[in-house]
């Protein structure tokens, strides 16, 4: 984030503030349309971009308004728990969070554990021992996912300019909405709870835009991001694919399916992604130019997306810089 310089008064704060939302939004739901044609039908987390419910269709501009002031107080204690008994969070943001360079350098230099990122150590090991995924692979996947500020802070409003991806899992609109109707998920007990599902276990239109919010949600962003982990991992290991013991391995195995999704992560690791599909994920990762150039340097499309892909994991999945939040002791995954 940028330094401030001199003293705004309120009322032009709030002009600020007001002209932002508007662009921010505008911007927002012009760039989902545009990449949801370029991208196509697939299945990701990153790579497929679903119908996008307007998340912020019926609310009015005082109303959003009230919200970004919300988001500023939240900004101030990013680790605040929310419980399944309070008012859901209702902030929808829409501006682009961009990564910005040097918190990756930052992050990759700092000790063992979450340094600045302390706040979020109870949800993590809660949502570890729930599912059995381990805190430093949860951690690794939210450090690779979230943008950041400069000093290396989770960005708990990150949002893809390109897509519906939101929160610190960066789920898109339509995989989220997934986890809440998979049975047996934290994000689906919530909605039960909330009344939020209809018989059938599907999200009533009434909910939809409260239970997009979530996303923004730290606790049910990365309890979210725990279950997607547990199912991916599942279903690869029931696809034949061999997913290690290893903390590597596992944080690595659930990356894939986190940020291919479930289908295109068993083909990639199976080695049997086709090319058209590697190009467009490629291109929705780096764009059209600097996909054009990796593919030239590598002969093909197959080729130049999986040693992105890999080389990504190697310098992002790392969940050894995040060891002081696994427990010492039995069960614990080395």
């Amino acid at each position: 984030m940028g330094m401030m310089i001199g003293r705004v008064d309120h009322a032009q704060e709030a002009a600020m503030r007001r002209a932002e939302l508007i662009y921010a939004q505008a911007r927002s739901e012009l760039s989902t349309r545009l990449w949801q044609a370029a991208l196509g039908a697939g299945d990701g987390s990153y790579a497929r971009t679903p119908k996008m419910e307007r998340s912020a269709q019926g609310v009015s501009l005082d109303s959003l308004m009230a919200l970004m002031m919300a988001r500023d107080a939240d900004d101030a204690a990013p680790a605040r728990r929310a419980s399944q008994t309070k008012a859901e969070p209702l902030a929808i943001p829409t501006k682009a969070e961009p990564v910005v360079p040097a918190a990756r350098a930052v992050a990759a230099e700092r000790p063992a554990g979450l340094g600045v990122n302390a706040g979020f150590t109870n949800i993590l090991q809660a949502s570890a021992v729930r599912t059995g995924i381990p805190a430093p692979a949860l951690a690794a996947i939210v450090n690779a996912e979230a943008a950041k500020d400069e000093d290396g802070r989770w960005r708990v409003y990150s949002r893809n300019p390109r897509s519906s991806a939101a929160g610190l899992g960066q789920f898109l609109s339509g995989t989220w909405r997934g986890e809440a109707e998979r049975s047996g998920t934290w994000l689906n007990s919530l909605c039960i709870a909330r009344g939020w599902v209809d018989g059938r276990g599907k999200v009533i239109k009434e909910a939809r835009s409260q239970l997009l919010a979530l996303r923004y949600d730290p606790e049910a962003s990365i309890n979210a991001i725990a279950d997607y982990a547990k199912g991916n991992l599942d279903r690869l290991r029931s696809a034949g694919v061999h997913v290690g013991q290893g903390l590597d391995d596992i944080a690595q195995a659930a990356y894939f399916g986190h940020h291919l999704g479930i289908g295109d992560a068993i083909k990639f690791m199976k080695g049997g992604l086709q090319a058209g599909r590697a190009r467009r994920l490629l291109d929705a990762q780096i764009g059209n130019g600097a996909a054009n150039r990796r593919i030239a340097e590598t002969g093909d499309a197959v080729s130049a997306h999986r040693n992105w892909l890999l080389g990504f994991v190697g310098r992002n999945i790392r969940p050894a810089r995040f060891a002081a939040l696994q427990p010492v002791g039995p069960g614990r995954v080395s």
